[in-house]
């Protein structure tokens, strides 16, 4: 058994878990972490990273959104390009997040020295070591988090390219869980006790 259809057996145990002793669950499809986390109360921000100006940046870039602020940092620094965030050298990609997040996804692919979208598998891996595996072949591809627990304070995304040539972790958007305002809380509230009266009729 090569390499490669021992991480297939890996992505097909994978695709949606949840590990008891992190307390992470972990998503492939974006629609369906969408409704988990604001099925559990809170509202998504997203980076684009439209912000970023092209070009490169030694070391690491920081932004914030909606309160959370993130560094993104890889060896050799990072290259912007168009809105996609990627690494200057084929390595690995670093995120932190100030302060944690409950839960956070973005569309995570590889690229080539030009940018282009090039088939890869990739691997993101949080602090404690829970991780996903998976193909990656469109900008669309997302990878999401969601923890039960303790708030999600890194991440790390590492790809492995399927053909000849290199390839460069790249983000095109980061989604973060923050609460809502307040009053859109109160709103869910309202929102829920009409539900509540409709169950009851």
């Amino acid at each position: 058994m090569n390499k490669l259809t021992s991480l297939l057996g890996i992505v097909a145990c994978t695709t949606i878990v949840s590990s008891a002793q992190a307390a992470f669950i972990t998503f492939g499809n974006q629609t369906l972490w969408n409704q988990f986390v604001t099925g559990s109360g809170w509202q998504v921000a997203t980076e684009t990273f439209n912000g970023v100006a092209d070009g490169f940046y030694a070391g690491s870039y920081s932004g914030s959104v909606s309160g959370i602020n993130w560094t993104g940092s890889a060896t050799g620094g990072i290259y912007a390009q168009g809105g996609l965030f990627s690494t200057n050298n084929p390595v690995q990609l670093d995120f932190s997040f100030s302060p944690g997040v409950q839960g956070v996804g973005g569309n995570i692919f590889g690229t080539d020295f030009s940018f282009n979208v090039v088939p890869c598998i990739i691997q993101v891996t949080l602090a404690d070591g829970s991780s996903y595996v998976n193909y990656a072949t469109t900008s669309t591809d997302f990878v999401g988090f969601y923890s039960t627990g303790a708030a999600i304070a890194s991440m790390s995304i590492q790809t492995t390219a399927t053909g000849a040539g290199s390839v460069y972790a790249t983000v095109d958007n980061l989604y973060f869980t923050v609460v809502p305002a307040p009053g859109s809380l109160a709103l869910l509230g309202l929102a829920g006790l009409g539900a509540a009266a409709r169950r009851r009729r």
